[in-house]
């Protein structure tokens, strides 16, 4: 049994009583009401109560000038969704469609429109949608401990990547099925929905480093694409291919790490000097795959200034 039907259940029971406790006529709309107001996140809880209860006030006193002018038909009723349709979603309170209509269908059962039925049909919106979302506020799970497990899925993932690349550097002829590539473009984009969701709802203070790190991987993963479309033009092993190997086993170590080592990079800046040292190709087979690793240094380097730039530096984090 999920969270939100447990909370939809309190909701409701809460909804209802506390209707009986104030006397309210029907009193069991008030729980009709409070199901329709329980919603995903805190913020959008908040944010749906709210555009439901201004659209149901606005469809109250519409229903009650048509049932006033034009009589209690039922042609009245369906001229009432005519008009108010279109209004809520000129005005972006879609949301209220359905608690507008149950209102109109209130004081359509009635047969009368009184001050007295207004006056009911307001407590009744404030008890059931504030129902909802008081308990939508009260209680939200976290989703933290499910980001720490994607995220260390997805660490893996990209270690073992960077193994398959510095296998590849050293053999050309090494296969790697790309299993760890789907796997993490899955992780990356359930996980950015899983923090969206999670940051909506904090109230007073945002949090936002999951999306941070995702929002980073994200960028990582579309830098691992490039890479490997370079990686695969290098159809032949040579010295560079097996220097340029060594930074991605090392890579492969220190993506697992909270924070930024700093030892990939420095180890890519010697290999790109030695690089300059070296004599230059003498076969066009040769320079086609000097320059593939080349492009693939350079990618590395854009990989790795995203890392810098937003994971926390070795100093800070001790």
């Amino acid at each position: 049994m999920g969270i939100r039907i447990m909370k939809t259940a309190a909701a409701v029971i809460a909804a209802i009583y506390l209707a009986h406790l104030l006397g309210l006529h029907t009193p069991n709309a008030a729980g009709l009401l409070a199901i329709l107001g329980i919603d995903v996140t805190k913020k959008r809880g908040l944010q749906t109560s709210f555009q439901r209860l201004i659209a149901s006030s606005i469809g109250l006193f519409v229903a009650v000038f048509l049932f006033w002018l034009l009589g209690f038909e039922v042609w009245v009723a369906g001229l009432f969704v005519l008009i108010l349709y279109p209004i809520l979603s000129r005005f972006k309170l879609k949301e209220g469609i359905v608690t507008s209509s149950v209102i109109m269908f209130h004081i359509f059962n009635e047969q009368r429109y009184g001050l007295d039925l207004i006056i009911n049909e307001i407590a009744l919106l404030l008890v059931g949608l504030g129902a909802a979302t008081l308990i939508n506020i009260v209680y939200m799970p976290k989703a933290d401990k499910q980001l720490s497990d994607m995220r260390v899925r997805l660490e893996s993932c990209f270690s073992h990547i960077f193994s398959e690349i510095a296998n590849h550097l050293r053999d050309n002829g090494h296969i790697w099925s790309g299993r760890e590539l789907l796997e993490a473009h899955d992780i990356v984009q359930e996980a950015l929905l899983v923090a969206r969701r999670n940051q909506e709802n904090t109230l007073l203070q945002e949090d936002a480093l999951w999306m941070v790190y995702f929002y980073m991987r994200k960028q990582h993963l579309d830098s691992i694409d490039r890479m490997l479309e370079y990686v695969a033009q290098v159809y032949q092993t040579l010295p560079h291919g097996e220097l340029l190997a060594s930074v991605f086993d090392e890579l492969s170590e220190d993506v697992k790490v909270e924070y930024y080592t700093g030892r990939s990079e420095s180890k890519l800046r010697l290999l790109q000097g030695e690089f300059r040292q070296m004599p230059l190709p003498v076969t066009r087979v040769e320079f086609e795959v000097r320059a593939a690793l080349l492009q693939l240094a350079v990618e590395l380097d854009a990989f790795l200034a995203v890392a810098k730039r937003e994971k926390k530096q070795k100093a800070a984090a001790q």
